[in-house]
């Protein structure tokens, strides 16, 4: 109807482009942001790579990128390179796996009780200040120099930013989310799951994903006690026997590792976040 008739037509919203008809156009943005973040160490790669050959720097302390690569090939034709990725990746893992689960454990006790938070925060916060090497010669005389003292190690680094984002997360959930829920008349049960879930889960996954990265450090440490396979014996060998080539190939196998593992987990939790209304979401469904 016209506004002659007597009544006025509410305005149309423009068109939104790029919700449903341009996820292709998504998918090459994010082709293109991929690889946007390879630029920097691509770049400065070939950049020392030019600076070796030209004779503008020694190659000695720090090999140029195609000595690394044939290094790494070396190690793959023999076999090595697999052997000490698996190892390392299997004791990343446990270690994962256990400090989520005490992390979680002891981030949920402390956030829910007031009385609990009193009692082992204070405890956890002292513990979370000790360097990671200094529990290696506690550790070693605990549980022996094999996989019980490593994958601990890696749990205890993982543990601590765990239980800090898990704390963190139910202590600043909106009180008025929760009146809102109550005023619902909702359970308990359906309380937690359709308000204090969603609400406590974003910083729940950046905590994980914090984890992962100090589980990949502490690894090393883990690694330095006595290993006979894994990326940091790689690491302590190339040092003893002045393989520098070799130390800086771990190094850079470490970040791939770490980067990969650190998507699969962003990959993984993308579905579970699917409801947040962020200005980050909401750019990457315009395209």
């Amino acid at each position: 109807m016209s506004a002659a008739d007597g009544v006025v037509e509410a305005p149309t919203a423009p068109p939104r482009h790029g919700w449903r008809g341009g996820r292709s156009e998504r998918q090459l943005l994010g082709w293109h942001r991929a690889l946007l973040g390879l630029a920097l160490p691509v770049g400065a790669a070939l950049a020392w790579e030019v600076a070796v050959r030209a004779g503008l720097a020694q190659g000695r302390l720090l090999p140029a990128p195609s000595f690394l690569l044939a290094t790494l090939a070396d190690l793959a034709r023999s076999g090595d390179l697999d052997l000490h990725i698996r190892a390392t990746l299997a004791r990343v893992a446990a270690g994962f796996a256990l400090g989520v689960a005490a992390g979680t454990l002891f981030g949920a006790l402390a956030g829910a009780s007031g009385l609990a938070r009193a009692l082992i925060d204070p405890t956890l916060q002292g513990l979370r200040a000790i360097p990671s090497i200094a529990w290696v010669p506690l550790f070693i005389l605990w549980l022996g120099i094999f996989e019980a003292s490593k994958v601990t190690l890696i749990a205890v680094g993982v543990a601590f930013p765990v239980y800090l984002g898990t704390l963190g997360a139910i202590l600043s959930v909106d009180r008025k989310i929760i009146e809102v829920g109550r005023s619902f008349r909702l359970t308990r049960l359906q309380l937690a799951r359709r308000i204090l879930l969603p609400a406590v889960l974003p910083h729940y996954i950046v905590a994980l994903r914090s984890g992962l990265g100090l589980g990949w450090m502490f690894v090393v440490a883990a690694e330095f006690m006595g290993a006979s396979e894994g990326l940091g014996y790689l690491l302590v060998d190339g040092q003893q026997l002045g393989k520098p080539a070799q130390i800086v190939a771990a190094i850079v196998v470490f970040a791939v590792l770490g980067k990969l593992t650190d998507a699969l987990l962003v990959a993984a939790s993308s579905p579970l976040l699917r409801w947040e209304d962020t200005a980050q979401r909401a750019v990457a469904a315009e395209g």
